[in-house]
């Protein structure tokens, strides 16, 4: 694939628009909506959006690109990702630390072949950008060949990616062990090599507390110290055993949080993947910190984690993010994501005392956990996530007549919260029309 040129003609894109300023849970006026809408895009960046009628006078320059009956929204973001496991997606009958073991840390040992690396890191965007998802935090491996794999792919495609090569040094296999010692360097050169690169970040990435041993957090620490601005990425609480193994490592310290926090992990620019098993304190921890939250739905109902709990998680005002997880995760749809996450807020009624009590996702809740939600979890909302003037054109064009049954249900939508609500438990890649990076068609 060749460098994507991004075009310098100001183009109208008329259609329905669509997209958030805040998050709709805590500010009912927190996005904007144009049934008869248009979306200025030139070199690469937002202009202006709003209704067609006001603004075509404007700018009477403008190319015009007519997708009317059609919803264009920010593009979709994955805020916890794994790329290197696309070829042992839907492996069956383990939960999580068996099915690290099993599945996979081998898998995953393949992509230090660099061939290998480059294939699935291409396959793997290129299936982003088939579901309308232009930007996402991303694990790599071990090796830091398939770091280097991934950002090369994503610099041809012009996507803003964050990405970091995973590393842990206990309870995992000697050849994907990273010892302490070499932490450091092993980082450093990867930051150096593409952190800000394009538009790319870096994240250091300690796998997991539960695979990670107090002299390996100090040497991450020690980094940090080092490199406060760059992204760091981690899991937390996602399953019962591998919580009850991290208090036999840092018997000294209260919870899974906690560790984290001791050894300075936990910054602004922190995504902590999953969160399932979290008390109060925890999440008003990680709320402190001004840290975020991945929700990662499919992941935690495949590997049979549990059930995030969002409500909590709104309670303290933690930043949360939409995520696939994949490959626990069983899809990269960011749409099916949402209409999983639906369920899970749906499914905690089964386990409370008073089920009412328990609300259920809103539609429009969703869709901002998934755009500029999952911006601001990953801490690049000041480039994407919504259509304000001079952020990045990512976006995408639904169509909500994609298959027979999601036309004949978004008929009756009479509203833009119920017709996202048809598409977040219908739609899948088919009802992605188009994606555009950076105002460049790319579908």
């Amino acid at each position: 694939m060749t460098n994507v040129l991004t075009s310098t003609k100001l183009t109208a894109y008329k259609g329905s628009v669509f997209y958030f300023t805040d998050n709709p849970r805590f500010n009912e006026n927190a996005y904007e909506y144009f049934h008869d809408g248009v979306l200025y895009v030139e070199a690469g960046k937002i202009v202006e959006a709003g209704n067609y009628t006001d603004l075509q006078a404007k700018y009477p320059q403008a190319q015009v690109i007519d997708y009317t009956g059609m919803l264009i929204t920010p593009g979709l973001m994955d805020s916890h990702v794994h790329y290197p496991q696309m070829e042992m997606v839907g492996s069956y009958g383990e939960q999580l630390v068996q099915w690290l073991g099993k599945y996979t840390i081998p898998t995953e040992r393949k992509l230090s072949d660099r061939k290998y690396a480059d294939k699935i890191a291409n396959l793997y965007l290129d299936e982003l950008i088939k579901h309308g998802t232009t930007s996402a935090a991303i694990f790599a491996t071990i090796s830091p060949t398939s770091s280097d794999a991934l950002f090369e792919a994503a610099l041809k495609r012009n996507m803003r990616v964050i990405c970091g090569s995973a590393y842990m040094d206990v309870n995992t296999p000697e050849y994907a062990c990273l010892p302490p010692h070499e932490v450091y360097d092993f980082n450093k050169i990867l930051i150096e090599r593409w952190n800000g690169k394009g538009r790319t970040n870096y994240a250091i990435s300690p796998r997991s507390a539960y695979l990670l041993s107090p002299a390996e957090m100090e040497a991450t620490q020690a980094l940090i110290l080092d490199y406060p601005e760059v992204h760091i990425q981690v899991h937390l609480a996602e399953n019962k055993e591998s919580g009850d193994m991290v208090g036999d490592l840092f018997p000294g310290l209260k919870s899974y949080t906690e560790v984290y926090d001791n050894y300075g992990l936990m910054r602004e620019k922190t995504i902590m993947g999953h969160c399932v098993w979290l008390d109060d304190h925890e999440v008003e921890l990680i709320a402190a910190r001004k840290s975020s939250c991945a929700f990662l739905p499919t992941s935690n109902l495949f590997l049979g984690s549990g059930l995030f709990n969002l409500q909590k998680a709104n309670k303290y005002r933690a930043t949360v993010g939409l995520g696939t997880d994949y490959a626990a995760g069983t899809t990269l749809s960011m749409l099916k994501t949402m209409g999983e996450a639906y369920k899970v807020t749906q499914l905690r009624k089964a386990f409370a005392d008073n089920p009412r009590a328990v609300e259920p996702l809103d539609p429009l809740e969703n869709y901002y956990l998934a755009t500029l939600g999952a911006a601001r979890a990953m801490a690049i909302d000041e480039y994407v996530g919504s259509f304000e003037s001079g952020k990045e054109a990512d976006f995408i064009v639904l169509d909500s007549k994609s298959t027979q049954d999601l036309s004949i249900r978004s008929e009756r939508s009479e509203s833009i919260s119920d017709l996202l609500f048809a598409l977040q438990i219908i739609g899948d890649d088919r009802s992605v029309a188009h994606t555009y990076i950076m105002g460049n068609k790319m579908k």
